[in-house]
């Protein structure tokens, strides 16, 4: 699977442990930045990692900042990009296999190495059912994001 992976500052360690996770299961990566410790702002790697995911340059993205809050929100204000914040694997694979998530996050200083590994692991193995329920929901979820995207509410 080809992912493309960013972080912030805060998420910089983290994304470099990733980094050797992603290798060790064989798949193919784009790292999006940041490239050090020196302060950054989450929206703009959010954004990188969302339009390659959107641009077919990756199949999914993991986006890793300090608390994982900050980049969920600003991945989630780009239309076709659904980023769920996940601190367990039952959420990093259901939110794949319900929701068709494709961003996964990450929060740096809520997770260590091993279970941020194990949750991107479970996020990459994971696939959308396609059940009808879901399905149905997904549109209904597409239908607000097309809304709201041709009506201005403030």
């Amino acid at each position: 699977m080809r992912v493309a992976i960013g972080s912030d500052h805060a998420g910089f360690e983290l994304k470099q442990n990733l980094i050797v996770s992603l290798e060790k299961l064989g798949h193919q990566y784009s790292d999006l930045g940041t490239h050090s410790r020196d302060p950054v702002d989450y929206p703009d790697y959010a954004e990188s990692v969302g339009l390659a995911v959107l641009r077919g340059e990756a199949d999914r993205g993991i986006l890793v900042c300090g608390s994982g809050v900050g980049a969920s929100v600003a991945a989630n204000k780009i239309p076709g990009l659904r980023a769920g914040l996940c601190h367990d694997t039952y959420s990093s694979h259901q939110g794949v296999e319900h929701d068709d998530m494709n961003i996964l996050v990450l929060g740096a200083r809520v997770i260590g190495p091993e279970l941020a590994a194990e949750l991107v692991r479970a996020f990459l193995t994971a696939g959308f059912t396609g059940e009808e329920r879901h399905r149905r929901r997904l549109l209904k979820v597409q239908s607000l994001e097309n809304r709201y995207l041709r009506e201005t509410i403030f």
